[in-house]
C-alpha cells in the first residue's frame, strides 16, 4: 500500500468524469484509462462527486461507479466517494457501501430538494459520519445546488467528531473569505479542500487548504500548479494559473453542465474518452465558438506545462 494512503487525506484529488457508452452505460474501459492517467499524472487520489454526474446515475449506477473507482484506485492513492442523498438514511447507506469497497473517505452535499434548517443539516451530516469509520468531507455545493452551509454547522461537526473524521469543502461565495472564516473560527483545526476547478486555487492555497479537487481534464496543469505553490515559484504559479482560470471561467458560464461539456471535450482531446456523452437532461451544450476558445486556451496551458 502506498504511503499516501497511510496519511491523512490531502493533495490533488481530481473529480472523475463518468464516461458513457453510446447505450448510456458506464464505460468501464474508458474510466480505467482516466484513473490510470490521473495517477500517472501525479494525482494523490481520485474522487466521485457532482461532475461525475452522480445525481443522474440512479442508485445502481452510483454503486457501480463507486465499485469501479475504488477497485481501480486500490493501493495507488486515495478514493473519495460522494454519498449525498435526499435523506440521511439513504446517504448513510451509500456511505456504508463506499466503506465496504475500501474507500478512503466519503463526501456529502446536503439534500437538494428541500432547504434544511441549521439543526436538521447538522443532524444529516452527523448521521452519515456515525454510519462509517472513515472520514466524511462536508461539501457545500451551493455553487451548483442548494443553499450555503452555515459556519456554525461546520464548527459543531468538527467539535463532535474531530478533524480526523470531519473535513470540509466549502464552495459558497465569496470562497476565499469564507474559507478563512472557517480556518480562523476553528483555530486552524479544520482541514479544508477547495473545489473551484482551479480558478481560486492560488488564493485558497495561500489561506491554508490541505488539498484541491479539480476536474480531471486540467489535471497536469493543476498538479504542476500545486507543486509551484508548494515551492513558492511565483512566476510559474501565474504562468499556469492564468490559462487554467480562463478555462474554468468558460466552464462556469454553463454551471454544472458547463463543466461536464468542456471537461469531456478535453478528455476526448487527450485520447482518454471516445465521446462526450452526458447523462440527460442537459441544459447547456458546447457551441462551436466556445469550443474554439477552449482549444486555444488548452494549447496555451499545455505549452506551459
Amino acid at each position: 500500500m502506498s504511503s499516501a494512503i497511510d496519511d491523512q487525506l490531502h493533495g490533488v484529488l481530481p473529480v472523475l468524469q463518468t464516461p458513457f457508452t453510446p447505450e448510456r452505460q458506464i464505460d468501464a474501459v474508458a474510466l480505467q484509462r482516466e484513473i490510470d492517467w490521473a495517477f500517472e499524472t501525479g494525482a494523490d487520489g481520485v474522487v466521485v462527486a457532482m461532475v461525475s454526474e452522480i445525481l443522474r446515475l440512479g442508485d445502481a449506477g452510483r454503486r457501480e461507479l463507486a465499485s469501479l473507482v475504488c477497485r481501480a484506485a486500490k493501493d495507488r492513492g486515495f478514493s473519495v466517494i460522494s454519498v449525498g442523498a435526499e435523506s440521511a438514511g439513504e446517504a448513510a447507506e451509500f456511505a456504508e457501501h463506499a466503506e465496504s469497497l475500501g474507500a478512503s473517505a466519503v463526501m456529502a452535499i446536503p439534500p437538494v430538494a428541500v432547504s434544511l434548517g441549521t439543526a436538521a443539516t447538522r443532524d444529516y451530516f452527523a448521521t452519515i459520519a456515525d454510519s462509517v469509520s472513515i472520514p466524511l468531507i462536508v461539501q457545500d455545493a451551493s455553487s451548483y445546488v442548494g443553499a450555503p452551509i452555515d459556519l456554525s454547522i461546520y464548527l459543531s461537526l468538527l467539535d463532535r467528531f474531530g478533524p480526523e473524521r470531519i473535513l470540509f469543502k466549502p464552495e459558497a461565495s465569496p470562497l476565499g473569505p469564507n474559507l478563512s472564516k472557517l480556518r480562523d473560527a476553528s483555530r486552524g483545526a479544520a482541514r479544508i479542500f477547495e473545489g473551484s476547478g482551479g480558478i481560486n486555487l492560488v488564493d485558497c492555497y495561500r489561506r491554508g487548504i490541505v488539498g484541491t479537487m479539480p476536474g480531471t481534464d486540467l489535471l497536469d496543469g493543476i498538479v504542476a500548479l500545486w507543486h509551484a505553490l508548494k515551492v513558492g515559484d511565483e512566476e510559474r504559479i501565474y504562468q499556469l494559473s492564468l490559462p487554467i482560470s480562463a478555462l474554468v471561467a468558460l466552464q462556469l458560464q454553463g454551471g454544472l453542465d458547463g463543466f461536464l461539456a468542456i471537461e469531456k471535450h478535453l478528455l476526448m482531446k487527450r485520447g482518454l474518452f471516445s465521446n462526450a456523452i452526458q447523462a440527460p437532461p442537459v441544459k447547456w451544450e458546447l457551441d462551436v465558438e466556445t469550443r474554439a476558445e477552449v482549444d486555444r486556451l488548452f494549447a496555451r496551458l499545455q505549452a506551459v506545462v
